[in-house]
């Protein structure tokens, strides 16, 4: 029988040790990154009046209100940007604390020797050529981070535009920034320096304004998560919103991320890259389901990072969020001038998981004192276009509303006025109007516009104004936030509660006596498995159809006859399962059967396994499938000959508990069935899922060597859960 010994785990445990400063190859403190985004004198190293960079940097500092000094260095001299330019570093003033570097990666190590030599800790390498160009530029890259390290220094890049602190006015980027710059609770952390001028353009667009927006580069040192630390604990910062490439330190992601939920922030991200993985064990079912983009999807969920879909959702639903902060619950009374919106607000919440219940009576009793006769009272409600007449109507029906018991967020559509008129009193007195109305509700009101356009600049001044809330662009758009939000808001919650827990390590790693790349099909498998506490179907090996018909009378009849042999996964495909067998000459042939079909298909024939036959059920998979950059990731869904086709499953990635996997469970298409459907025998989920639970602590524990795991399937029967099939998959 298989060996097995203990030893401590070294692997998950990480996930939790969130107190070094530098976690999980970190190559920097926070407080060197707190140093780096805000200095108090910036020096630009190779300004020219030739760059557009350094003559949109320079700019940048100086019209966007950074009160230090900024001093540029040319090895010419003379005057750039029509200041006296400084020769060399070591003739710069001390006290320099960044520096925006702008040279060929010939001088670049000259350069950043430079630097430490006086004194400056921080710098922004805006030259490409690195790590993004082939092995000479990743040479060069890893040349520059030994040197930042033996010396003492800090860097954001290279091949990045730098980053913009609005919340303190310091603005050290390379592309031009339209005034004004809006200030405000939302941080944006980019792998993009392209995109990263495009979402500053749409926030401003949006009347959303920003704490940080940092363009990452190729993160030779500061990284994504390190940004992101920064901001979970900046005050500045209500919402952190990621535009993301690749995760390029998973288990530190993981711990920020969860640094974030326990602060009450959310994180708000744009994923790209929906390719299917490449590693995928073929020999699995599992492997089917699992893909990078559903990996990310489950890691997400598990730690209340909101997936967004496109750069519009990611800075409106962050805005939303910075505003409202967590909203009461996903009963949604909306209040509007049109019809239509209404119809379109009704099928997208409907998409998004918002309830739109009936008004209660006295609500609808104080809207048909409000509305005109000819107006229609429900939710949603259509005050018509009588506000042409009655201007007030819209903020009369939202404060009639507020008082309903079964509401708890109100979406009010209105806008903001686009262009100012000769006389603008009437626009003001409107705004203002609907603003007192807003303030005054006890239900969070969102704003929203019926289509995605851009606030105007007279829009912005009467919202500044009257002190007019943030108005989300678009009926889809505005749902799709708001539905995001509403989950967010309840995952935080139930969280805080203690009722959902992020994944976290608990067990003792084990070794097994398995050769390297080997696969252990059914009845090896299932023995490992029934060993380590996994309930399994009684079943014997044999290697004769005389040992076949003694297995199956010790067992009890009927009994499956199914061939034993390593390299056949899935035996059924060639005819190696064999059901109900009632009696011994259909035992002798099933087993002459089986174990013909395995040598006709050049199989390695062990012989046949012998179980008893189980009755109906409901059949489930439950697969580990190790991600290459997340590690072992749990599959569970429909199961048996449907699993392909179906395609039913839900994925979390390990270590899990028992609420995370009744939550998958609960979250499948097909849940239904396990809820004793059309007369069906109800599953007894709290079983299933301390099964399943049992299977995901053995595969953990097996850390590095277990490169899949599948159970399939496993039946269900009321209380009654036993693995029927399993295979195993070594590294």
């Amino acid at each position: 029988m298989t060996e097995l010994s203990e030893r401590p785990t070294t692997t998950a445990a990480t996930i939790e040790a969130a107190t070094s400063p530098t976690l999980h190859g970190s190559l920097v403190t926070p407080e060197q990154v707190s140093t780096l985004f805000n200095p108090k004198a910036i020096a630009l190293i190779g300004a020219t009046d030739k760059s557009n960079w350094s003559l949109s940097l320079f700019a940048n500092l100086h019209t966007h209100g950074f009160d230090g000094p900024v001093y540029l260095v040319n090895p010419r001299g003379g005057v750039v940007h029509g200041e006296q330019s400084y020769a060399t570093i070591g003739d710069l003033p001390d006290g320099v604390d960044l520096a925006f570097v702008m040279v060929p990666t010939t001088v670049i190590l000259d350069i950043l020797e430079q630097l430490a030599d006086h004194d400056i800790k921080s710098a922004v390498i805006l030259t490409s050529g690195f790590g993004e160009v082939g092995a000479e530029g990743a040479k060069l890259e890893h040349q520059v981070v030994d040197l930042a390290k033996r010396r003492g220094l800090t860097l954001l890049g290279p091949n990045g535009n730098g980053y913009i602190n609005a919340a303190k006015q310091i603005t050290p980027y390379g592309l031009n920034i339209n005034a004004p710059l809006l200030r405000g609770p939302v941080g944006v952390v980019l792998q993009s320096g392209a995109l990263a001028s495009a979402v500053l353009g749409f926030s401003q667009a949006r009347n959303i304004g920003i704490s940080l927006l940092v363009s990452m580069g190729n993160e030779a040192m500061v990284t994504l998560t390190d940004a992101m630390r920064y901001l979970v604990r900046d005050p500045d910062t209500k919402v952190i919103t990621l535009f993301i490439e690749s995760i390029r330190q998973p288990e530190e992601f993981l711990v920020v991320a969860k640094e974030a939920l326990e602060a009450g922030k959310p994180v708000v991200a744009f994923k790209v890259g929906r390719s299917q993985k490449g590693s995928t064990v073929a020999k699995a079912h599992t492997g089917s389901l699992v893909g990078d983009d559903r990996v990310i999807d489950a890691v997400f969920k598990q730690y209340g990072v909101i997936r967004v879909d496109c750069l519009e959702d990611m800075i409106m639903t962050a805005g939303l969020l910075a505003e409202t902060g967590p909203l009461p619950g996903n009963r949604v009374g909306f209040v509007t001038p049109s019809g239509g919106a209404c119809e379109i607000a009704a099928d997208r919440s409907e998409d998004e998981g918002l309830e739109i219940p009936d008004f209660a009576p006295a609500t609808v009793e104080g809207l048909k004192r409000v509305v005109p006769d000819f107006a229609t009272v429900q939710n949603p409600l259509d005050v018509t276009g009588y506000i042409l007449v009655n201007p007030a109507l819209l903020r009369e029906a939202l404060a009639v509303v507020d008082k309903d018991p079964g509401i708890d967020v109100i979406v009010l559509a209105s806008d903001l006025a686009r262009e100012e008129p000769a006389d603008p009193t009437r626009a003001y007195d409107m705004a203002r109007g609907t603003a007192d109305a807003i303030r005054a509700c006890e239900k969070p009101v969102v704003v929203m516009g019926n289509t995605l356009v851009d606030i105007t600049p007279f829009g912005r001044k009467v919202a500044d104004e009257v002190s007019f809330p943030g108005v989300l662009g678009g009926i889809h758009h505005a749902l799709a936030a708001l539905g995001r939000a509403v989950r967010w808001s309840e995952f935080q919650r139930q969280h805080a509660a203690g009722r959902v827990m992020v994944p976290q390590a608990h067990a003792q790693a084990m070794t097994v006596d398995a050769t390297p790349g080997s696969t252990w099909t059914e009845h090896q498998a299932s023995a490992f498995l029934a060993d380590n506490g996994v309930p399994v179907v009684p079943q014997e090996l044999v290697d004769s159809a005389d040992a076949a018909v003694a297995a199956a009378e010790r067992l009890g009849y009927p009994v499956v006859v199914k061939l034993a042999a390593a390299d056949i996964a899935h035996k059924s495909d060639i005819g190696g399962v064999r059901l109900g067998l009632t009696d011994a000459e259909q035992v002798r042939e099933a087993f002459e059967t089986v174990t013909t079909v395995g040598r006709n298909a050049e199989a390695d024939v062990q012989g046949a396994v012998i179980q008893p036959m189980r009755g109906s059920g409901i059949e489930l998979i439950v697969g580990i499938v190790r991600d290459p950059v997340w590690g072992p990731v749990l599959a569970v869904g429909l199961g048996g000959v449907w699993v392909e086709i179906l395609r039913d499953s839900a994925l979390r990635v390990l270590p899990v508990d028992r609420g995370q996997v009744l939550d998958a469970l609960r979250s499948l298409r097909g849940a239904a069935l396990l809820d004793g459907a059309r007369g069906t025998e109800k599953a007894d989920l709290d079983a299933v899922a301390d099964t399943v639970v049992s299977i995901a602590d053995l595969a953990f524990r097996l850390e590095e060597r277990l490169e899949s795991l599948e159970i399939n399937p496993l039946l269900v029967r009321g209380s009654q859960v036993e693995a029927l099939d399993a295979l195993i998959t070594w590294r």
